[in-house]
């Protein structure tokens, strides 16, 4: 992967995070959030690890985040995640709603059976589109998080199996975001960190109780309004990024400082935010101080987030438009080469490896493909060399291709590319910018590299593309880029799919691109054809050479070297006062945007007439205007004819311009007047009548170059019209195809529909015998569930004929169960063992029995066995059934416990002491008539307040420290105390306290006796 492999631009992160109101609800309109929102995923393991992390939580501050937590889930579990987390957090946990708007300070947890995604800061749930067993619901979160928040997304990866969150990390780093994950020596299963840590993007690694405080220093200083890191932007800054440029190529050897500054100062950012620094000196001292920071910079810098087949719309244009071109006229046996520059991980090197194999297999020919992937990551290139992939890259794949080109390794965690695939590829470190290109290449990729790339940069790799691929070769792009100003160098064949064709240039041009990262010599050299520009070349007549150069000097016109576009390729003399440089932007010199005034129509019409013709075009005394007057200049256009090995490219005419040489008129003769007297008149007038034929002259001649540039523009007009009218033939033609396409189409359209319409006859017929035969399954089955009495039948060997589904919980029948003798079966009976004998004894005497029995879980039945009667009265077996009898049971329970409480009750109410019960927190629970009289307030009263309010002031602590004791003794010995009275007076009572616990045994509320032993006078309420 090479430096500029960093994807899209992140949005420059926000000055602050707000917290969203605390009565927003759902219905708002959603929108980008503007706090952190993080991401938490997590698998087998997952909720000790999540129980760590909340725990983990400041208890006395919000984080001013919010997080969404993913845990794979069996579709028909219910979560208990909400209810867990609940209790480790000060936070408001929902289970998510589809369509729920995300708040600050607020955890929300996936449902089950659902995929979830975050859209302009809200939660949408979907219908998981892959089987059970092979979705990525993390993977799946993260992403769309990534795309939504951009650099405001926090992924969180903890204990897991398999490699779920792995494609989801790179998401968040390229766009970015922060990803922590839960040590692997923490984790009770370490296959999902360890796959997350293998990507190199992992900013933390830490135990989850660790990571909210790190989250919110991170947080704090990235998002927060006075810690954001200062702006790349003013001189000082500019020194100090041009100082960590410096650093990176030293310690690295690789020069960031063509790259756009954007890109990196992004990344500078995000290093600074991770480690808390401000000030981008204090970064760079840093930097200078701790060598593997700076490679982490680099690592950084280098984030390429790749999957196979990225752009699946780019790469069906690639597969059905492009690879069969470059095996097009190929001999069988041909090598079709291929360079994947910045191929970061391989996944796209592989995918058109994948295209061309499928190709040649199709064509059924033997064929050799190369694919030569380079960067200048090196972990990058070892994953790529290895070709291991984690498992969740069958989201990216078919289900064909991925059986087809792949293995699944034993534990089915990744998926290992085929060898045959893996032979077609040569991975190597290459710096795309200094280190030498391939060449004789047929297709290049180099997607999502050039858009990180100064304009500079970028105009030097443009030509060396053009360079290295051979005639007619293709360039292809990611989706955001461009070959910008070198539109000469390739045309567009498809725009969208950014895939690009090379052009064919003449050798000057070659030359003059080459020239833009190539040495002078090596530029020259490239551009001339095999044989010429050797040393030898020069040195056979270096004579004549010298004699043809001075002649060239002296008497040649001024000229130029145009291709059949007017586009100058060479210019020889002075032609500065014919020729001036176009205004706008400057690409290559047209000779016909650079005609002066006067010069451009006639040198248009002379070009496109000896690009007709082939033959030399000769317009003499043309006034051109130069600076402050007119001159005279003679026009010649001649076509040159060169040997095709030579000038292979366009042909080529050569646009001489020469100054007229002016030529004084002869004056003719003044006949002489009789007396030899010269007439007055004669010479004005003759002088005005030669004026005026010079003038006629001049105009014909005007009016003759204008109809011959008519002539030329019909000409054109016409050609573009025959043009025109050809291509509407193709179209008519291609349309007519269509409609006999779409003809065909309704043809077979109505075959099926009357197909279909026979099946829905079938079909509905058979759904009616279903619905008749379904709704009288139902009525038998609801008639025997719904009485509620569990029934077996058993012949006279006591083997099971039927029983209905009540009875399944009572004696753990199941429907296999039919048939098998009622002995065999395991009762749920508690202290009931003569089911057979009894049922024996039924059978025996006809008498019917009853037994009331309890079940395991504590139910009662009233057991009836009679014998099984047929309408002809034969006794074919019996039938036993069990009659709920729970309630019953329960109800006498009950009121045999209700009574001990009226006893208790009474005792309460007649009692002359005051009998009280309050919870742990104090609140008055229970308040007896002695209390009442006691104290003075009433029930309703009482039970509005708090102990508190029944103590002094000053025996306040002392009484509450008392009453925490009660924690760790069911009883305390008797002891005095002093109470408030409603009417202000301090009662001194001896009181009994005891704790009062329920069925688990834990403490919930304390009961007292207190017994007045004197009244004192409260003076600050009566004062007296």
């Amino acid at each position: 992967m090479t430096p500029g492999h960093l994807k899209r631009k992140a949005n420059p992160p926000s000055l602050g995070f707000p917290l969203a109101p605390a009565n927003s609800t759902a219905a708002e309109t959603p929108s980008t959030a503007s706090f952190p929102i993080v991401g938490i995923g997590a698998s087998a393991g997952g909720l000790a690890a999540f129980e760590a992390f909340f725990s983990g939580m400041p208890s006395d501050a919000e984080p001013g985040m919010a997080f969404v937590l993913v845990q794979h889930l069996a579709p028909d579990h219910k979560s208990i995640l909400s209810d867990l987390i609940q209790r480790y957090t000060r936070m408001q946990v929902f289970e998510v709603a589809d369509g729920m708007v995300v708040q600050a300070n607020c955890a929300y947890i996936i449902p089950p059976n659902r995929d979830m995604a975050c859209l302009n800061g809200s939660l949408q749930l979907l219908e998981p589109a892959e089987p059970r067993g092979h979705r990525l619901p993390i993977d799946f979160l993260f992403r769309s998080l990534a795309l939504d928040q951009k650099e405001r997304a926090i992924g969180i990866v903890l204990s897991g199996t398999g490699s779920d969150g792995t494609a989801g990390v790179r998401a968040i780093k390229d766009e970015g975001g922060m990803v922590m994950t839960q040590s692997p020596d923490s984790a009770e299963y370490d296959g999902m960190p360890r796959s997350a840590l293998d990507t190199g993007l992992v900013d933390y690694v830490l135990p989850p109780a660790e990571m909210p405080a790190q989250l919110i220093a991170y947080a704090t200083h990235a998002f927060g309004q006075s810690a954001r890191p200062a702006a790349v932007g003013g001189p000082k800054s500019e020194l100090a990024l041009k100082k960590i440029v410096v650093l990176l190529r030293a310690q690295t050897g690789h020069d960031f400082s063509l790259y756009k500054p954007s890109t990196i100062q992004r990344r500078i950012e995000r290093r600074m935010a991770v480690h808390q620094i401000k000030a981008l000196d204090s970064y760079v001292r840093y930097l200078q101080e701790t060598p593997p920071e700076v490679e982490a910079l680099f690592r950084d810098l280098l984030i390429g987030v790749t999957n196979f087949f990225r752009d699946p719309e780019a790469f069906a244009v690639l597969e059905k438009q492009v690879i069969p071109t470059l095996f097009a006229n190929q001999p069988a046996g041909a090598v079709i080469r291929v360079w994947s520059a910045g191929c970061s991980t391989g996944e796209e090197a592989y995918s058109i490896a994948i295209l061309l194999q499928e190709h040649m297999e199709t064509l059924k020919q033997s064929y050799t493909a190369q694919v030569f992937a380079t960067d200048i990551d090196s972990r990058a290139i070892a994953t790529a060399r290895s070709g291991l992939y984690p498992a969740s890259i069958a989201a990216d794949l078919s289900p064909q291709r991925l059986a087809r080109f792949f293995m699944a390794v034993p534990d089915g965690s990744a998926y290992r590319i085929h060898k045959g695939i893996r032979d077609m590829l040569v991975f190597s470190e290459q710096d795309v910018i200094k280190d030498p290109p391939f060449s004789r290449l047929d297709l290049i990729s180099c997607r999502n590299l050039l858009i990180y790339m100064g304009a500079e940069l970028q105009k030097r790799l443009i030509p060396l593309f053009h360079y290295v691929l051979r005639p007619g070769g293709i360039l292809f792009l990611g989706t955001s880029e461009g070959v910008g100003d070198c539109a000469d160098l390739f045309a567009v064949l498809d725009r969208q799919a950014k895939l690009y064709q090379r052009k064919e240039h003449s050798s000057s041009t070659r030359r003059m691109t080459l020239g833009r990262f190539l040495p002078p010599r090596m530029a020259i050299d490239a551009a001339l054809p095999s044989g010429a520009g050797k040393p030898g070349a020069r040195a056979r007549l270096p004579l004549r050479e010298l004699t043809e150069q001075a002649l060239l000097q002296q008497l040649a016109p001024a000229s130029a070297l145009v291709n059949g576009q007017g586009d100058i390729l060479y210019l020889h003399g002075r032609t500065g006062m014919y020729l001036e440089p176009a205004p706008g932007e400057s690409g290559v010199n047209n000779i016909l945007r650079m005609a002066r005034e006067g010069l451009r129509q006639d040198l248009r019409m002379a070009l496109h007439k000896a690009a007709n013709t082939s033959q030399r075009v000769h317009c003499p005394g043309l006034q051109v205007k130069t600076n402050s007057h007119f001159a005279c200049v003679d026009l010649t256009v001649c076509p040159l004819a060169a040997d095709p090995e030579v000038m292979p490219e366009s042909p080529l005419y050569l646009v001489m311009l020469q100054e007229a040489v002016a030529t004084d008129q002869a004056q003719p003769a003044v006949p002489a007047a009789s007396g030899g007297a010269a007439a007055p008149d004669e010479g004005p007038e003759a002088k005005a009548a030669s004026d005026t034929l010079a003038r006629i002259a001049v105009l014909e001649q005007e009016l003759r170059a204008k109809d011959e540039y008519l002539q030329t523009t019909q000409e054109e007009l016409e050609t573009s019209n025959e043009e025109l009218k050809s291509s509407n033939e193709e179209m008519q033609s291609v349309n007519e195809e269509l409609q006999s396409t779409n003809e065909e189409l309704e043809t077979s359209k109505e075959e099926l529909q009357s197909v279909n319409e026979e099946l829905a006859t079938v079909n509905g017929e058979l759904q009616t015998k279903v619905i008749d035969l379904s709704r009288t399954n139902n009525d038998m089955n609801n008639l025997l569930a719904g009485t509620g009495i569990g029934t077996v039948f058993v012949d006279h060997q006591l083997r099971i004929l039927r029983f209905t589904p009540a009875a399944s919980g009572i004696i753990n029948l199941i429907q296999s169960d039919i048939g098998r003798p009622v002995a065999h079966i395991v009762s749920n009976l508690a202290g009931y063992e003569g089911l057979v004998a009894d049922t024996r004894a039924v059978l025996n005497t006809l008498i019917h029995k009853e037994v009331d029995v309890q079940t395991r879980e504590g139910k009662w039945y009233t057991m009836r066995i009679q014998p099984y009667r047929t309408l002809e009265n034969v006794i074919e077996g019996a039938v036993i059934s069990f009659l709920d009898i729970t309630e019953t049971v329960q109800t006498r329970e009950a009121l045999r416990a209700a009574t001990e409480l009226c006893r208790l009750a009474v005792i309460v109410r007649d009692a002359h002491d005051a009998i009280t019960v309050h919870d742990l927190e104090g609140r008055i629970l229970v308040w007896n008539p002695g209390a009442v009289r006691m104290y003075g307030w009433a029930e309703a009263e009482a039970l509005q307040m708090n102990v508190r309010d029944l103590i002094p002031l000053e025996r306040r602590e002392e009484t509450m420290l008392t009453l925490r004791q009660l924690a760790r003794a069911e009883v305390l010995e008797p002891y005095r105390s002093q109470r408030l009275t409603k009417f202000g007076a301090v009662v001194n009572v001896s009181m009994i306290s005891t704790v009062l616990l329920d069925g688990a045994g834990e403490v919930y509320a304390i009961a007292t006796t207190e017994r007045a032993s004197e009244v004192v006078r409260d003076r600050r309420k009566t004062g007296r």
